[in-house]
């Protein structure tokens, strides 16, 4: 009869030492599980632009350089570049589909030639079509780009810290860092566009002439616009979920069941 009253005592005894470690396991995180799951709900929308803006920035294909059609050539050239490098190719104008009048896609199979700018290791300009790049603006828009990486990746953080370390005033500085991320994006296309528009102007007058171009944007900055987007609306959901419940929420009490 001991042993077994023994046994009980210790058997209570762990199933408080249990309650009072989930106890205060709930009151360290502070975060009912309602808020949990919107938080995590907007983390999975920032996820999907963090993805997008790491293939943007990632890739080279943010516009196209597309040369006018030789009719006594079989070949004709075109380019693609993005923040880092830039990539010439060298296509049959028999794949280039029927009815264009410049070469093109750049996706089309044929001889290609990537490097990238120069303006990142000896500061000179690159050369595209006997037309030279305004480093200026396109260090300018890559420079945009990273630090609105850094932002992303800082926003994260502190999302993560708020979901497993509870420190909720966290939060608010995640919907910021995010809402900067996807600004700063955008600023970087848009730099990345008047980039685009010096090149086409600065027409180098060395020989051979320059041929006549024109330029298209393509899938990797619309994965960057996508990107800002969803990461400003992430932001700016983390931040409504910091706001205080609305005004006019207690003068709408709920209605209890009516007695019978």
């Amino acid at each position: 009869m001991m042993m077994w009253s023994n046994f009980l005592m210790q058997e209570e005894d762990r199933r408080r030492g249990a309650s009072g470690q989930r106890a205060r396991g709930q009151h360290k995180s502070g975060l009912s599980p309602e808020q949990e799951g919107k938080i995590k709900l907007a983390l999975l929308l920032t996820a999907v632009g963090a993805t997008l803006a790491v293939l943007a920035v990632g890739t080279e294909f943010w516009v196209e350089l597309n040369t006018f059609k030789a009719n006594d050539s079989a070949v004709c050239d075109a380019a693609h570049l993005g923040l880092w490098k830039m990539c010439t190719k060298r296509l049959w104008q028999a794949d280039v589909p029927v009815g264009r009048e410049t070469c093109g896609p750049a996706a089309l199979p044929g001889e290609a030639n990537c490097t990238y700018f120069k303006f990142f290791t000896t500061g000179e300009n690159a050369r595209i079509f006997q037309r030279t790049t305004k480093k200026e603006v396109n260090l300018a828009a890559a420079v945009v780009a990273v630090v609105g990486l850094v932002f992303m990746a800082l926003g994260c953080l502190c999302v993560i810290m708020v979901l497993s370390k509870g420190a909720e005033s966290l939060l608010r500085v995640g919907a910021v860092c995010f809402g900067l991320s996807g600004l700063l994006l955008l600023v970087s296309l848009e730099v990345f566009r008047h980039s685009v528009r010096a090149l086409l102007q600065r027409v180098s007058p060395e020989p051979p002439p320059a041929p006549a171009l024109t330029y298209e944007y393509s899938w990797s900055l619309a994965c960057g616009v996508g990107a800002g987007l969803v990461l400003m609306l992430g932001g700016g959901c983390l931040l409504l979920l910091t706001l205080p419940p609305w005004p006019w929420g207690s003068l709408c009490p709920k209605q209890g069941h009516r007695a019978t």
